[in-house]
């Protein structure tokens, strides 16, 4: 059941990611938040079918997250946390055993 919630959520949150990415690639912004956002559907996709390459796409996922707002803001941590934050804690959820091995 926590790994269909957590699915779930990371649906939710890619399916957002990816809308807002859309719009803002439309304008001449980032493709960050598409890729992103595509990334985490996908991932949401795999812990539903519970395969374990989705913690490798996380790991990929929070690895392009903090390399792109190292580049972005450099090595500001009062600019990196907003951009990495909910990332890592997201990343340390899918590291819980009732998650990882349910």
């Amino acid at each position: 059941m926590p790994v269909t919630i957590t699915a779930i959520l990371f649906a939710l949150i890619g399916i957002a990611l990816a809308a807002g990415g859309a719009q803002l690639l439309m304008l001449g912004g980032s493709v960050y938040y598409l890729i992103t956002g595509l990334a985490f559907l996908l991932t949401a996709i795999l812990l539903y079918l519970r395969r374990s390459l989705a913690l490798l796409l996380y790991a990929l996922i929070v690895i392009g997250s903090l390399l792109w707002a190292v580049w972005e803001v450099g090595l500001d941590w009062w600019q990196l946390g907003p951009r990495g934050g909910v990332i890592i804690v997201l990343g340390l959820w899918l590291l819980t055993p009732w998650i990882r091995k349910p």
